[in-house]
C-alpha cells in the first residue's frame, strides 16, 4: 500500500504521462486488404490524437503507437497487433498476417494456418514517455516506534471487537516491521493490520502486507 493510497487516483492523474486514445470501427479482410483506406484511417486517428495529447504535454516529446484489432474471421474476441509507424503498402497484408498469427500464437500457443483473418477496428495512442522508476534497495530491519495511542476495532474475522495499538504512518521509517493486530493512520488513509499479518516498510515507504504463516 503506498503513501497516500486513499487518494492514489487523484496522484496518479496528476504524475501520470499525457495520453489520448483514439479507435475507430472499420471493418476489413485481410485478404481484402486496402492500403490507401487503412493508412487514411489510421494517419486521421495519428493527426487527431496528436493534438490532443499535445494540448496537455506542454514542451515534452509525443510517442505514437498504432494498432489493429483482429481475429480469425468470425471469433467473437479480437487480439491487438502492433502497426508499423509509417505509411500503410499493400504489402504490410504479409506483415500483418504474421503479426498476427506470432500474437495469437503467444497467447494461445498455436495458430490457424491459412484460415481468414479479419481487422476490426484501428487504434492509436498518443502519450508522453516517462522514466520508469528505479528499483528500490531493501531497507535494512527497524524496531516500530511506540504506538502513538490504542483504539477499539471489531475484527471481523474474530468476531468481535479488540484494543490494537494506533501508529502514525509518519513515524513508520523504512525498514520497520510490525505483526498485527495494529491500526496505522496517515491523512487520508487508515490501514488496519489484522492477527493474520505483519507488516513492513519498504525502501519507498510502502506498506507491504504478509500473510503470517503461524499465528500465536
Amino acid at each position: 500500500m503506498p503513501p497516500d493510497a486513499g487518494v492514489g487516483s487523484a496522484l496518479g492523474f496528476l504524475a501520470a504521462p499525457a495520453a489520448y486514445e483514439l479507435v475507430r470501427s472499420r471493418h476489413m479482410l485481410l485478404s481484402e486488404f486496402d492500403a490507401d483506406v487503412a493508412d487514411a484511417i489510421v494517419e486521421g486517428l495519428v493527426q487527431d490524437a496528436g493534438a490532443h495529447c499535445g494540448a496537455a504535454a506542454g514542451e515534452r516529446p509525443i510517442a505514437v503507437r498504432r494498432s489493429a484489432f483482429m481475429r480469425y474471421a468470425g471469433q467473437g474476441h479480437e487480439i491487438m497487433v502492433a502497426l508499423p509507424d509509417r505509411r500503410l503498402l499493400a504489402a504490410d497484408v504479409v506483415t500483418f498476417r504474421q503479426a498476427f498469427e506470432r500474437e495469437y500464437g503467444r497467447l494461445f500457443a498455436r495458430h490457424i494456418p491459412d484460415a481468414e483473418i479479419e481487422i476490426m477496428s484501428w487504434m492509436v495512442l498518443a502519450s508522453t514517455e516517462s522514466e520508469p522508476p528505479a528499483r528500490l534497495a531493501a531497507a535494512p530491519p527497524r524496531a516500530p516506534p511506540p504506538p502513538a495511542g490504542e483504539r477499539s476495532i471489531f475484527d471481523a474475522r474474530l468476531g468481535r471487537r479488540q484494543v490494537v495499538a494506533v501508529f502514525d504512518r509518519r513515524a513508520l521509517l523504512p525498514g520497520t516491521r510490525l505483526e498485527g493486530p495494529a491500526l496505522i493512520v496517515e491523512e487520508g488513509t487508515s490501514t488496519y493490520i489484522s492477527p493474520s499479518f505483519e507488516v513492513a516498510v519498504d525502501a519507498g515507504e510502502a506498506l507491504i502486507l504478509s500473510a503470517r504463516s503461524k499465528l500465536d
